[in-house]
């Protein structure tokens, strides 16, 4: 016990003192995770983490590893996320750990994320590619992802399954080869076919299931063996309400479960793939929500024994072992969703993740044998359940009468009437928000205002028809739905009306510039974070991606009309302050956005301020562009609605 407490105040980081819910620094809520990516080797014995350090040296990330048996600590791989991020770690063995990484680069002139998974060998300290140099003699081209792992061999340690493109005669496509740990050299086990771009194993590790995509059309196939006869199981189009997609199998090889639509919500099925009918038989399914997530496979039961439903992070067990567990686990962590997400090998010890609406993230260390939990990791160490604020889950009807489901957040003990108020919509937009920790609403209601999250309309999560009726409706209904949240805010008399900002990132940041442009006397100001600006400068960008039929679909085709339902196209509309971030080397969308929508407004004598984060990506993935944007968005606020 000793041993496992030392490692919290070694390690990782100390839980503080409880703080008084005053106003915190802003680092406390706009840095990167204290640790993050816990994960146990197979024996159980030794702890792999990203930690983030702050000195005058270094700013960034690194991999920490702990060997519990003998205390010992060691830091072999740092990143200041500029040059590279690290995207996760996994162990392929005791003694491996694979780090996979990103990092911006171009091809032919298009931007890209390149991918690429490094290898630590604790026997031989040592880091390099899982692929030897020599090894790419072999390829036509060098893959841009070469990080995809489908297949963990726990028969052969020595040899993972990877799926790469750049070999043989359909070469743009997903080839499967087994990669040896020891030498980085590789054995093609599945060809190439076209269109094919991804394959699944079964339990016995052979390549079964294919994914192949023309533009917008899938096809599901499924062979005895690689590089077997291939059998079209099913076809559907992109979006369409009939999609049957692969989640993996069972023990069995024939028994293969999939998630499909159920009475217009996903559900989860098993199909036997003997069956000529390929009946579905429903497994689970959620009366009032989508089930999505990952299959839970227990090697040591040889079965599927539940599923990750992304639900809030739970865990749904049906195998009355892990329904005990579970169930322990609740008892002692009652107000935290808590997530078996590691057991060792023989399941004897395990990493548990607990979080929950105020409890920003803690790992815990757990032994079955000796019936003990232990805390090793704070995810992030100055939030403590006493300095956050409680989200609730409330609802209202957009104009048309339609539900949605929003989520309000307001500053700790403060009564929750005329209060400066975030309107806050999310990215995706085919995502969602929930009452789990959100470290922005968190800095928001610390700082005195109330936010409103909401799921309008095309948000995932709430069945077929919810999501379907967000395509090419940006800056349509999707946006009144926003707007609609902010005045039953107003309504209820939760918000002053005079001190009202719309504020989001990616698509978020798009409706927040259509919000002040539709509605120029609702709100106060905007600020958009890497937020979309131009829906034709969107869809002709997307043009030399392979996906760019699927963005058509989604959005919409129609120039013209993309361009009325653009930001940029709306400027002159807009009266109120705008604050406008964008990182230079964002793959997802452009920096240009932010740059034309700048100049436009800046051309019509609009307030508005442009903040440029140098090779900065999408997602605020480095530490010092974080805390810029979240200084520069404080300022902002407290200058145009800023708390009496």
């Amino acid at each position: 016990m000793k041993r496992i407490l030392w490692l919290i105040a070694f390690m990782f980081v100390q839980l503080p003192n409880i703080i008084q819910a005053n106003s915190l620094p802003v680092d406390a809520f706009a840095s990167l995770p204290d640790v993050s990516f816990v994960t146990l080797s197979p024996d159980g014995t030794k702890i792999a983490s990203l930690i983030r350090i702050n000195s005058d040296t270094v700013d960034g990330q690194i991999l920490g590893i702990r060997d519990i048996n003998t205390n010992k600590d060691i830091f072999p791989v740092q990143t200041d996320n500029q040059k590279f991020v690290i995207l996760s770690l996994t162990w392929a063995n005791n003694d491996i750990v694979l780090i996979k990484a990103k990092y911006p680069a171009i091809r032919r002139g298009v931007p890209t994320t390149e991918t690429r998974l490094m290898k630590y060998s604790l026997s031989d300290d040592k880091i390099s590619s899982v692929f030897s140099k020599r090894t790419f003699s072999r390829f036509q081209f060098v893959p841009q992802i070469q990080s995809s792992i489908i297949d963990y061999l726990e028969n052969d340690p020595d040899h993972i399954l990877m799926e790469i493109s750049g070999l043989g005669s359909q070469a743009q496509y997903e080839s499967v080869v087994q990669v040896s740990l020891k030498s980085g050299g590789i054995k093609q086990k599945q060809y190439a076919e076209k269109y094919i771009e991804d394959w699944i194993t079964d339990r016995q590790h052979q390549v079964r299931i294919g994914i192949y995509r023309d533009d917008t059309s899938y096809r599901i196939y499924e062979q005895q063996k690689a590089n077997g006869d291939l059998r079209l199981l099913w076809e559907f189009e992109a979006f369409d309400e009939n999609a049957i997609w692969p989640m993996g199998f069972d023990h069995d090889p024939n028994i293969l479960y999939v998630s499909a639509y159920h009475q217009g919500l996903k559900a989860i099925f098993k199909v036997n793939l003997t069956d000529p009918d390929l009946t579905k038989e429903l497994v689970y399914q959620n009366e009032n929500y989508d089930v999505e997530g990952q299959l839970i496979y227990s090697k040591l039961k040889q079965k599927v024994i539940g599923i990750d439903t992304n639900i809030e992070g739970e865990f749904l067990f049906w195998d009355q072992d892990y329904i005990k567990l579970n169930n322990g686990l609740n008892q002692v962590l009652p107000e935290s969703h808590n997530v078996i997400n590691q057991l060792s090998d023989d399941e004897r010890r395990y990493l548990v993740y607990s979080t929950g609406p105020i409890e920003s993230g803690t790992y815990f260390y757990g032994d079955r044998d000796k019936g003990e939990l232990y805390p090793i990791a704070y995810r992030y160490s100055q939030l403590t359940p006493e300095v956050l604020s409680k989200p609730k889950k409330v609802n209202y009807n957009a104009r048309d009468g339609l539900a949605i489901e929003a989520f309000l957040t307001t500053p700790k003990n403060t009564e929750a009437k005329h209060l400066p108020t975030i309107i806050f919509p999310h990215g995706g937009p085919i995502s969602y928000d929930s009452t789990s920790f959100d470290y922005w609403a968190q800095f928001f209601a610390n700082r005195g205002y109330a936010v409103l999250q909401m799921n309008f309309r095309g948000s995932a999560g709430y069945g077929y028809q919810f999501m379907t009726s967000g395509l090419k409706n940006w800056g349509l209904e999707m946006q009144n739905d926003v707007e609609d949240g902010a005045h039953w805010l107003i309504e209820q008399g939760i918000t002053d009306p005079k001190r009202i900002c719309i504020v989001g990132a990616s698509y978020g940041g798009y409706a927040a510039l259509m919000g002040v442009a539709k509605t120029p006397d609702l709100y106060r100001c905007a600020i958009s974070v890497a937020g979309v600006t131009d829906l034709e400068y969107l869809i002709k960008s997307s043009r030399r991606y392979d996906n760019s039929k699927i963005v058509k679909k989604q959005i919409g085709d129609d120039y013209d009309d993309l361009y009325q339902r653009s930001p940029i196209s709306k400027a002159a509309s807009i009266k109120v302050p705008v604050l406008l971030i964008h990182g230079t080397k964002d793959r997802v969308v452009k920096v240009d956005h932010s740059e034309e929508m700048y100049d436009e407004l800046k051309g019509l004598n609009k307030a508005v301020k442009y903040v440029e984060l140098e090779n900065g990506d999408h997602y605020l993935s480095n530490n010092e562009h974080r805390l810029t944007t979240f200084i520069e968005i404080e300022r902002f606020l407290a200058t145009h609605i800023g708390v009496k």
